[in-house]
């Protein structure tokens, strides 16, 4: 009752207010005042810990303190250096001046806190604004757009560029915001880079505040408008192409709301930089160059064409667990980012930057062209071989028996789903719920957590594989039957005990090391003397003087030709499923559960042939170990098989 008598009120105020409006009136209605007002949209912006990070959460800026600012600089299109003017006034934008670009201090291709810094200075100075804006389309009759438009002075996401306009719209079945305000709108469409996601009002995904502010978060970094905190994956030229970061904690704001007339000559009078038609920000080479305003967009003229032809009904999330190893959406996210770095790169540092991706090139071929691939025997396991051999010849063991490897490597399908299962259970049922509810499910201590817990479990299974596969090999080499089933068995019944405690002497170790930061190189080091760990337990029945010390002993002047396979080779083998089901990503319309699905199956059969490649790295350096020191030189030749 009392919601229905206000809005009777403003209805009565409104059409007393604006129905008279003389000819030279240049502001909105009081009604289209009332409308904006009653919608304005509540932001929640993504809180980021520190300063100077990527993706910094900017706020809606007011464009009135941008205008005849001192920092701000309006240049001419025949000269990218030359300064037409230094703090360009709104009457001065209204000239239309195409081609034109304004420029912020900063370099948008390499920003470090140039941005940051400045926005900070320019929030002193003023509140956080959205520009509404009531319009209707020629040709389509009883509809009217509620639009709010917000602009952020830095894109700091995979293309970085000046200037960054986004927007929100309601759709109502009304011929004007007075019939508007007596009803509810029909939907929502939030932008998202070159398109949007809508939702029907009403709908489960659409928050409100008091029942009528529909609620945005804007993503870290590339403010492209999300209905909820998750992260969100992207992958055309329309979505963007990349992962958007809304996941809380997050920190609400209510921008002031600037409502702008809808006749051309009424918005020029009130916001005469409206008739900007250049560019605001920097002008750079192709996605790095800045938007141009609201006034050249479709959805400015025709609201509901671009509705029509650019939203569509949802947007994916990016999966927060996979059962088996990597997903490939993970992947993506970060390929995309080090790629979008990389291109930034290239085109602030051509000539170092060609020089170093060459010196990269060089550094993998070399190895290659160096090593042996022949003779590859699969057999007679206990000898030296090349690098290459091993390579050749756990190819050979393989696919010589596919059902026996890939038994082996299903064992991370019950691990995967045990660590996603215990994962649910700790940050949905148990005490740790309320600081996922309170802190978002990406706050640093949940993070660290999970992160742990994966890391436990998966260094486990591939500890396990690695141990059964390696007890397959010995089987099959001495001639005797062996099953996946008989391989596990042995391990599980006879080794267990030193292999989980080698295994958690690793975790807590790399843990703690990992934690300090500093500590990282130690921390590799040590990996690649512990890699041999399942071998060592799945070959030898009482290792002495220990798991990890035998492991350590066998690696410890052959540091780089272990790291080279144990983490090289097997790197990339498993590698091979997630980058799989990136171009699957790239190049299909396939679900992401389906795409991660198809990386899991690789993951299967790529960890027991990283296990087999292991295997073959272990005898090798053993009987190098067993020739030392007659025969074996001091230095830890790579290539080398005496």
């Amino acid at each position: 009752m009392r919601a229905a008598l206000g809005a009777a009120l403003l209805i009565v105020l409104a059409v007393a207010v604006s129905a008279p409006a003389g000819a030279d009136a240049a502001g909105p209605s009081q009604a289209e005042v009332a409308l904006a007002r009653e919608y304005a949209p509540v932001v929640r912006l993504k809180e980021v810990p520190g300063s100077c990070d990527v993706g910094v959460p900017y706020q809606p800026a007011d464009i009135d303190v941008l205008m005849g600012n001192d920092e701000v600089a309006l240049r001419g299109p025949w000269d990218r250096s030359n300064v037409v003017k230094v703090a360009p006034t709104a009457k001065d934008l209204s000239r239309g001046l195409f081609d034109y670009h304004l420029d912020f201090p900063g370099d948008a291709l390499s920003p470090g806190c140039t941005y940051e810094e400045w926005e900070a200075r320019l929030a002193a100075e003023s509140r956080p604004t959205t520009y509404a804006r009531v319009v209707r389309q020629a040709g389509v009759p009883g509809r009217l757009a509620l639009q709010y438009w917000f602009f952020y002075v830095f894109n700091d996401w995979n293309n970085t560029h000046e200037g960054d306009w986004e927007m929100i719209q309601l759709n109502f079945d009304a011929d004007s915001a007075a019939g508007a305000l007596q009803r509810r709108p029909v939907e929502v469409g939030y932008s998202q880079h070159s398109s949007a996601e809508r939702a029907r009002w009403g709908d489960e995904k659409l928050q409100l505040v008091d029942g009528t502010h529909p609620v945005v978060y804007p993503a870290r970094g590339s403010q492209a408008n999300f209905f909820g905190s998750k992260l969100y994956l992207m992958r055309s030229a329309a979505e963007g192409l990349g992962c958007d970061d809304t996941a809380g904690p997050s920190r609400q704001i209510r921008p002031v709301v600037a409502t702008v007339p809808t006749a051309p000559a009424d918005y020029l009078k009130a916001f005469p930089w409206l008739g900007f038609d250049g560019r605001w920000g920097e002008k750079q080479s192709a996605f790095f160059n800045g938007p141009v305003g609201p006034n050249r967009s479709q959805r400015w003229t025709e609201p509901f064409t671009w509705a029509q032809e650019n939203w569509r009904s949802e947007t994916f999330t990016v999966p927060a667990g996979g059962a088996v190893g990597t997903n490939a959406t993970d992947i993506f996210c970060g390929a995309v980012a080090g790629g979008s770095s990389l291109l930034r790169q290239i085109k602030t540092n051509p000539g170092p930057t060609a020089l170093v991706i060459a010196g990269l090139v060089l550094l993998l071929l070399w190895p290659l062209s160096r090593t042996r691939w022949q003779p590859s025997t699969p057999l007679a396991i206990a000898r030296p071989r090349a690098w290459g051999q091993m390579v050749t010849a756990a190819g050979r063991m393989f696919t010589g028996r596919p059902r026996l490897f890939l038994g082996i490597g299903l064992l991370f399908i019950p691990v995967g789903l045990l660590v996603t299962l215990l994962q649910w259970l700790l940050f949905q049922v148990t005490a740790l719920a309320p600081l996922v509810d309170d802190a978002g499910e990406r706050h640093v201590w949940v993070d660290t957590f999970a992160f742990a817990l994966g890391l436990v479990f998966t260094l486990l299974g591939f500890a396990v594989v690695q141990a059964a596969t390696a007890r397959a090999m010995v089987e099959i080499d001495a001639g005797h039957p062996v099953t996946a089933l008989s391989a596990y068995r042995w391990v599980l019944r006879r080794r267990v005990r030193p292999l989980t405690g080698a295994l958690g002497t690793v975790v807590a170790v790399q843990l703690l090391l990992d934690l300090s930061v500093v500590l990282l190189p130690v921390a590799v080091f040590l990996l690649v003397r512990w890699s041999l760990l399942g071998v060592v337990v799945g070959v030898e029945e009482a290792p002495e003087p220990g798991v990890l010390r035998r492991s350590a002993a066998l690696t410890r002047r052959h540091w780089w030709r272990t790291a080279s396979v144990a983490l090289g080779l097997s790197g990339l083998a498993l590698l091979t499923g997630p980058a799989l089901g990136v171009l699957v990503l790239l190049l299909t319309g396939a679900a992401f559960d389906f795409v991660n699905l198809i990386s899991a199956a690789v993951y299967v059969a790529a960890m027991p042939f990283a296990a087999v490649v292991v295997t073959y790295l272990y005898f090798d350096l053993r009987i190098r170990q067993e020739r030392a020191p007659a025969e074996e030189p001091a230095h830890g030749e790579i290539l080398s098989t005496t």
